[in-house]
């Protein structure tokens, strides 16, 4: 007698390796918060214990780090910027993405292209020469250094682009038939509509400029205006071997980050999904 082999058994094979590898990126990607979390309560003599439970939990690691240095006044300084970041790239990024999508006027791909081709070019290549502009413009040691160059993102602007793209152009010709003019028919009709969509640049906007470390590094040496991962930084040098203070630390740090995710994670993955349509 001969048996015959299921034929979903390959479809099985592949689920349950889909699965296991999504668990083993799960576990590595959850394992490091774990292990910053647990570091953060424990003792200077637990801190290198294998143990992910801290075995005499304690808060005086916070309370050590809001006292040993100034770390509310790093908080202030990277929520300050990372909001006002957020808010002015927001508007003028929604601005710039429907006059690329639906304005007509002459060099209008070359400066969508020149716009797209700085996505290529990362933060260290144009170091240099952004740190001497900002110096010449006597922006350093200031918040408007801190400010200004991190306006621009071409991600966002090319991410609002086709967004406008898909919006069907019968919403802005009834409202032309209307007497609506540009600046109406994107403030009253365009913005509302892009909402979900600002929602998740907001968060990205955020986050990037919330976790910025190498320009605050370059542009600041006024302590006063150091952001959280400049202070964090200048923690270890002074306390190298004390990782449950730093593991303190990062873990305040990381808890706005945490819950901006779980706020908007729903929100996030629409977004992701909805970035593969548009014009």
């Amino acid at each position: 007698m001969t048996t015959t082999r299921r034929p979903d058994a390959p479809s099985r094979v592949g689920s349950f390796s889909l699965w296991l590898g999504i668990a083993l990126l799960s576990l590595l990607t959850v394992a490091p918060l774990v292990w910053m979390f647990s570091g953060a309560f424990k003792t200077q003599d637990d801190i290198y214990g294998i143990s992910p439970i801290p075995p005499h939990p304690t808060l005086g690691n916070f309370v050590d780090v809001f006292t040993k240095i100034p770390f509310a006044r790093y908080i202030f300084n990277s929520a300050f910027v990372a909001i006002i970041v957020t808010l002015v790239a927001l508007l003028f990024h929604s601005m710039a993405g429907y006059a690329l999508a639906r304005l007509r006027f002459p060099g209008r791909e070359i400066i969508f292209t020149s716009i797209f081709a700085t996505l290529l070019v990362s933060v260290p290549v144009i170091l240099v020469p952004l740190f001497i502009v900002v110096k010449t413009l006597g922006l350093v040691n200031s918040y408007w250094g801190l400010i200004v160059p991190a306006i621009f993102n071409a991600f966002g602007i090319f991410f609002l682009r086709q967004f406008y793209l898909s919006l069907p152009r019968e919403l802005e010709e009834a409202a032309a038939v209307d007497g609506f003019g540009y600046w109406r028919i994107y403030w009253h009709i365009v913005l509302p509509l892009s909402r979900p969509l600002l929602a998740a640049l907001a968060v990205f906007f955020f986050l990037a400029n919330w976790n910025s470390f190498l320009w605050p590094l370059t542009i600041t040496e006024n302590p006063n205006l150091w952001m959280i991962q400049v202070g964090i930084a200048s923690f270890q040098q002074q306390y190298a071997a004390a990782w449950n203070y730093i593991m303190a630390a990062a873990t305040v740090a990381a808890l706005p980050t945490l819950a901006l995710f779980f706020v908007f994670q729903r929100r996030l993955a629409e977004t992701i999904k909805f970035s593969g349509v548009g014009g």
